[in-house]
């Protein structure tokens, strides 16, 4: 089935479900593809140097989640244990939850499992930690269907830490400087990472508050900047190549053109409040291609509307989309 895929007439209607395009995003996520700047490199190489965590910030899309995996991937760790933090994340959280209603319950009623490892549940950290033990050091704290696979190292990613309470991350100090937990509810006594195999945490953060400066001090830092085509010539076009799948190289007039006009939506003065970012660029080129607009053209010498039909993958707000339409035509003309 070719695009268009909807028509908006009933008449229409298929005899059979429609058989849409696979998704594109495992080229989009693929880590072999991720184009890290040399910058960011450095940054993760000094912190892997001194085991400290790798603090990443930079505008939405410029790929700060992506990295995690890259780099848990280049380094064979396999994929990376991911905490995605919310605005009721605690300490704990990072480690396990622990179902005390249900072990309340369960002692109550006198039914259910009176192992109180059946009421635990092990985080990204938390599960890092052991991974890193040999089975035998820690069994004690293993539940029944726990996949241990250590002795290992893992690459953790706590996503976007900004978005948990004030005191997550003070709360955090000593346990992410020591890699090590506890959990009362089985007993007192730490769990500790191993020396050899600590796990290499990333964070990530979009700055909506800042983080507390005893915290800041334990990690290494790098904000990812935007791959301005002004500032950094071929970068963006070259990440557009390797994870669209669209155009054969970079010296495309379509993808020229289509990077001129995005830098031209991003500019201060566009009066766009949200600025499209790297990831919703892909999604465009990948979407105008399938329009029909052609790689060897340049974007006004394809369908005039082309831009116009697909600009809803770059802007997101109704007071956008009409200052970008007035763009978009006065750019094509």
């Amino acid at each position: 089935m070719s695009f268009p895929y909807y028509t908006g007439t009933a008449k229409n209607r298929a005899e059979n479900p429609a058989k849409l395009p696979g998704s594109r995003r495992q080229r989009q996520t693929d880590p072999a593809g991720y184009k890290p700047d040399a910058g960011l490199v450095d940054a993760a190489n000094v912190a892997l140097l001194l085991g400290q965590p790798l603090l990443l910030t930079g505008e939405p899309g410029t790929g700060k989640t992506q990295f995690a995996h890259s780099l848990a991937w280049e380094l064979g760790f396999g994929d990376p244990l991911i905490y995605e933090t919310k605005s009721t994340s605690g300490a704990r959280d990072l480690f396990y939850s622990y179902d005390t209603l249900r072990r309340f319950h369960a002692a109550q009623l006198k039914e259910g499992s009176a192992d109180s490892l059946a009421y635990l549940t092990w985080h990204a950290l938390g599960t890092a930690i052991l991974q890193s033990q040999p089975k035998s050091a820690i069994e004690r704290w293993l539940y029944k269907d726990f996949n241990h696979t250590g002795p290992r190292r893992s690459v953790v990613l706590i996503d976007e830490i900004d978005k948990a309470p004030r005191d997550f991350p003070n709360d955090l100090l000593n346990e992410v400087e020591n890699l090590y937990f506890r959990v009362p509810e089985i007993g007192n006594d730490p769990i500790k990472a191993n020396e050899d195999l600590r796990p290499i945490l990333v964070l990530t953060s979009n700055s909506e508050k800042s983080l507390p400066e005893a915290f800041l001090r334990r990690c290494v830092y790098y904000n990812i900047p935007f791959p301005d085509p002004l500032k950094f010539p071929g970068r963006l076009a070259e990440i557009v190549v390797e994870r669209t799948g669209s155009f054969e190289n970079s010296d495309s007039p379509l993808l020229a053109d289509a990077l001129n006009l995005f830098t031209k939506l991003r500019e201060p003065g566009s009066g766009l409040r949200k600025k499209p970012a790297t990831a919703e660029l892909i999604g465009w080129l990948i979407a105008l291609r399938e329009v029909g607009a052609t790689a060897d053209q340049p974007l006004n010498q394809n369908d005039g509307n082309a831009a116009l039909r697909t600009l809803s993958v770059l802007v997101k707000s109704a007071d956008d989309q009409e200052t970008a339409k007035k763009i978009v035509e006065n750019w094509v003309k």
